[in-house]
Order: C-alpha cells, then sequence, then structure tokens
C-alpha cells in the first residue's frame, strides 16, 4: 500500500469497526466523516456517487466507500476502503461460524436496540445536512418532498430507480445553465478503456462462471458462482439479497436452514455491510471450501461485482457528470436521493429502532450529541450500546 492509500485503509478500517445501522446510517457515517470533517470530497460530489451506487446492482454502501477510496488514491484506495469497511465484520460473522452460540450469547441484551437507536440519528444528521445543501430552493425542496412519499407509498426497490430516473428530466428541465462543474477534488485521472474493459469482465464471468461450473462440477466453483451471481444481480442492498442466497445455499445443502436463520441474526449484531453474511456462510459450510478459506472464498465472490461494476462506470461517469446538462439532471437526482434517504429514516431505520419514549430519548440525544456536541460518531456509537443494555436492564 502507498502512504494515502495506508491512510484510507485506517480510517476505513475505524468505520468498519464502529458504523453500525445497515447501508443508510452508513451514508451517514460516510459524509460526516468525508464531507464534513475531512473535506475529501464536495457535498455535491457525495451525492453524485450516492446516485451511481443506486443505479448499480450490489451493496450501495460499500460501492460509495470504493468510490470514496479510488478518488483519494486510485486503484488501490477503492482496494484499501473496501478492506478497512468490510475485514471487521466479515471476520467477526467468520468467528460466528465456529462458536454462534457461545458468541451470539456474549453480546449483552439491549446492546442491538441501542446501536438501532443511534443509526436513527446518525440517519437523521445525514438527511438534515444533505437536505440543506442540495435542497436551497422551492423546487428541489418539491422534488424531495414527492420522492420520499413515493418511495414509502411503493415499497419495492425499483421505485427508488424509477424516483431517480424520473428526477433525472425534471432537473434538467428546471434547473439546466451553461455552467460547467469543477472535477472532484483529487480525483484520479480514469481512463474509459480500463472501464470498458472491467465492465466486460462484469459480463464475461456472469455469463461464463454457469456454464463452468456445468463442465467442470465442484462445491468451490458453484459456490463462487452463486455469490457472484448474488452479488451482480440484487438491487437494494444486503437484505434484498438474502433470499436469493437462502436460495442457493440451503437447497444445495452447503447449509442448514437453521444455521442460515441464525447467521443472519449475528449479522445484525456487527458493524459494516450486511454482504460480508457472505463470509458466515462460507465458512459454516459443509464440504470444501470452509473454515476460514470457505469465508474468505465466499466473501471475495460476492464483491467482486461491485468492484467491476463501480470501477468500470466511474469513468464514464465523472465525465457525463462536467457536461452542463447532465449536472442540471444531476440536481434534480441529487434531491430525489435525499427524498430516498429521508424515506429509508422512517422506514426501516426509525420503524425497527423506536418503540418507546426510552428509546426516543436515547436516539434525541444520541442526534444532540452529533449535531451540537459535535462528539465524534463512533463514541456515540459506543454510548447508544451501553445506553441500550442499560435501559434493558431497568425496563
Amino acid at each position: 500500500m502507498t502512504a494515502t492509500s495506508w491512510s484510507v485503509f485506517k480510517v476505513f478500517l475505524r468505520l468498519g469497526l464502529t458504523s453500525f445501522g445497515g447501508p443508510v446510517a452508513h451514508l451517514g457515517y460516510f459524509r460526516e466523516e468525508f464531507v464534513t470533517r475531512r473535506r475529501w470530497l464536495t457535498e455535491n460530489y457525495y451525492a453524485d456517487l450516492i446516485a451511481l451506487c443506486q443505479f448499480l446492482p450490489g451493496p450501495a454502501s460499500s460501492q460509495v466507500g470504493m468510490a470514496v477510496g479510488y478518488s483519494r488514491a486510485g486503484y488501490s484506495g477503492a482496494l484499501a476502503a473496501w478492506l478497512g469497511f468490510t475485514l471487521p465484520s466479515a471476520i467477526a460473522l467468520i468467528l460466528f461460524a465456529w462458536g454462534l452460540v457461545k458468541f451470539g450469547n456474549a453480546v449483552p441484551s439491549g446492546a442491538i436496540d441501542g446501536l438501532k437507536v443511534v443509526a436513527v440519528a446518525v440517519v437523521a444528521q445525514a438527511v438534515w445536512g444533505m437536505g440543506r445543501n442540495l435542497c436551497p430552493d422551492l423546487s428541489r425542496i418539491t422534488i424531495m418532498a414527492l420522492a420520499a412519499c413515493f418511495v414509502l407509498l411503493v415499497p419495492f426497490v425499483w421505485a427508488q430507480l424509477a424516483v431517480i430516473a424520473l428526477a433525472a428530466p425534471v432537473g434538467l428541465l428546471l434547473f439546466n445553465t451553461n455552467k460547467t462543474p469543477a472535477p472532484p477534488p483529487q480525483s484520479p485521472a480514469a481512463k474509459t478503456g480500463v472501464g470498458f474493459v472491467l465492465l466486460v469482465t462484469f459480463a464475461v464471468l456472469l455469463f461464463a462462471l454457469p456454464l463452468l461450473v456445468s463442465v467442470y462440477p465442484s462445491q468451490a466453483l458453484a459456490m463462487f458462482d452463486s455469490f457472484y451471481r448474488a452479488g451482480a444481480l440484487v438491487f437494494g442492498g444486503g437484505h434484498v439479497v438474502l433470499p436469493l442466497l437462502q436460495a442457493e445455499v440451503v437447497p444445495a445443502g452447503w447449509v442448514s436452514n437453521d444455521t442460515f436463520l441464525a447467521g443472519y441474526g449475528a449479522a445484525q449484531a456487527v458493524p459494516g455491510p450486511l454482504f460480508t453474511f457472505a463470509a458466515f456462510l462460507g465458512a459454516a459450510s459443509s464440504g470444501s471450501p470452509s473454515g476460514w478459506a470457505g469465508g474468505l472464498w465466499c466473501l471475495i465472490a460476492i464483491f467482486i461485482p461491485a468492484f467491476l461494476l463501480l470501477l468500470g462506470a466511474l469513468p464514464f461517469w465523472d465525465r457525463l457528470r462536467l457536461n452542463a446538462r447532465i449536472q442540471a439532471a444531476l440536481k434534480g437526482v441529487n434531491a430525489a436521493v435525499v427524498g430516498i434517504l429521508l424515506a429509508a429514516l422512517y422506514q426501516p431505520v426509525w420503524t425497527s429502532a423506536v418503540h418507546s419514549v426510552e428509546d426516543f430519548a436515547l436516539g434525541l440525544l444520541a442526534l444532540i450529541a452529533l449535531m451540537f456536541w459535535k462528539l465524534p460518531p463512533w463514541l456515540v456509537v459506543l454510548a447508544g450500546g451501553g445506553a441500550g443494555v442499560a435501559i434493558k436492564a431497568i425496563s
């Protein structure tokens, strides 16, 4: 690693150890770290990256993290960001696969509830900050509100894609100017030729792996094919990929349904991306590979599509966004992205975390700690977990 990519790794490792709350909360942590605190990215470029990753299949928050790392240190920065953000939860889930009952019982009662409530505050802070910057006028506030309402009333993954697609022509109509935006700071020059090769590689693997499995049947190759397809074809993040994984690994006899569900429960107790559930499934697999080798094998397989798609699309995206008409469309898209995050703040973040007066009080204190006391997010996360344990004990 270069000095720059090593600094990227260290920052993302800390985030990987403390970023509880799912993909929407991860975007809040990223914004606070890289837009507000470190100023690696502008607010507009960060929102542009979110919009791009919403369009791509795979783990959106992990892809945003890879894009941040790439903007800082090129391809090695993208890899460093992924490693730092992913390894903590992957290692924890492989350990869960070895001793699920022991490690599961070691999680204090109420800690996960407290962490979920803190995630509400993290997402609320992100929505407020992005809304102030990306929705400064009545037109964009209206787009934001309509997007949030549509996504809540039509609770399907395609609804988010439809909102972004509709917001683009609205933005082009309302905000078209001749002003060209500046390129993102310190963004390395990406070659479209490399991007094209990466996108072709993604497609070749998607179609070639099933053929290889039919010609050279082996459990290792079959597992790689199954996890690669899961990472390549799912929109909406970790929770959406679960039915695909269950349909692949349980009927094949690699893990039992009880083990699958127990591992999914354990995955809720760790920070970082839910796609690292693949590491648990690989480690818990019967046959070979299993253990550490199986966990790492399946982890790599499910994340490779995200790498190929994101790093393949970024060179074209960075050039497109410098066009004045595209930038006008992005103003509408960015307002819609804020609306999507606002909808996610309510469902599933709020509805899955706030069930009592105590939960609301903890969430309010966490929000004040983040926005006004300016405490670091990792400290608020730890305090929230401890407060959840205390609330559970008292009640």
